[in-house]
């Protein structure tokens, strides 16, 4: 089963990617797993990738898609794999049906995990870190015995500037614009399933896999 996760930061795409791979046995293909993994091991695409990221600038798409397509010729993705973080745009969608066109492939699903935006905001504001020992807490769903205080160490809790609200709306505004071209390009090939992105892991889980129809 090949699939493309969607979700925005927040959504929890990464706790139910791990509750894919359990149930499948497939691998999920993070963008940003696998060009830290080319770059590590050294292949042609992975040194021109780290040239572009050690400049601090966006690995172009040439270059990713090319390493994309490494990837998924790989023996563990041979039985299916979870796309995530790749497609981000219609052109790399494009340029991944034709490396699956000649793998003799096709994405059977993709999963959008759908969210409130506000509910995301609280999400992700929300967090609070330790300066001492990084122990995270969150103001509603995890908080610390102590406001400001770490109940491991006892160390100054912080909100990381990533975390904060402005950052978040930001984050949140760019993948509305990246993704909902993305949405309704899957959705008239009759691929998307949305997924509401609310309640409990299990209740969640259980909605992507009503959805994919396992």
């Amino acid at each position: 089963m090949d699939l493309i996760l969607l979700g925005p930061p927040g959504a929890g795409k990464g706790t139910q990617a791990k509750l894919m791979i359990d149930k499948w046995a497939i691998p999920q293909v993070s963008t940003g797993d696998i060009l830290r993994g080319a770059v590590r091991e050294g292949t042609a695409l992975g040194i021109e990738a780290k040239g572009f990221m050690d400049r601090g600038e966006l690995v172009p798409d040439r270059v990713v898609i090319g390493i994309i397509a490494e990837r998924l010729r790989e023996e563990d993705a041979a039985k299916g794999f979870i796309l995530d973080g790749f497609p981000r745009t219609i052109p790399q969608a494009e340029a991944l049906q034709k490396i699956l066109d000649e793998l003799g492939r096709n994405i059977d699903h993709v999963i959008s995990i759908e969210v409130d935006d506000e509910e995301l905001v609280t999400r992700l504001t929300g967090r609070r870190m330790c300066k001492a020992c990084g122990e995270s807490f969150h103001v509603v769903f995890n908080p610390s015995e102590k406001e400001g205080i770490c109940d491991r160490c006892k160390g100054e809790l912080y909100q990381r500037d990533d975390d904060k609200e402005d950052t978040i709306r930001q984050r949140l505004a760019v993948y509305s614009q990246q993704t909902r071209p993305l949405i309704a390009y899957y959705g008239k090939q009759g691929k998307l399933r949305r997924i509401e992105g609310t309640g409990s892991i299990e209740d969640i889980f259980s909605r992507v896999v009503q959805a994919v129809g396992n």
